[in-house]
């Protein structure tokens, strides 16, 4: 069967409207609406989180003359002078 000019295809349902739904449609929110707490994830025992602020070295490197002195530098030159055989097991 051959379509005429006049005779088009429609598609009855779109569907891209459950995917843009939200986006395109904000849905409603209701007037009572809990805030979602989040559940927290129990925290690993294996390895601890070190946080080392060395902002001030930096800055002080930078007043000396380093102009592009930044932190992960600073780590790896002091990385460069440990002396591994100096470390104790206790670590």
């Amino acid at each position: 069967m051959k379509e005429t000019q006049s005779e088009q295809r429609v598609l009855v349902d779109n569907p891209l409207d459950e995917v843009l739904e939200g986006f395109y449609k904000p849905r409603a929110i209701s007037a009572v609406a809990r805030p979602v707490t989040p559940v927290r994830k129990p925290k690993p025992t294996h390895y601890k989180i070190v946080c080392i602020s060395l902002e001030a070295m930096v800055a002080q490197l930078k007043r000396s003359g380093h102009s592009k002195a930044n932190k992960s530098q600073l780590i790896r030159a002091a990385l460069d002078q440990v002396d591994l055989s100096r470390i104790p097991k206790s670590y």
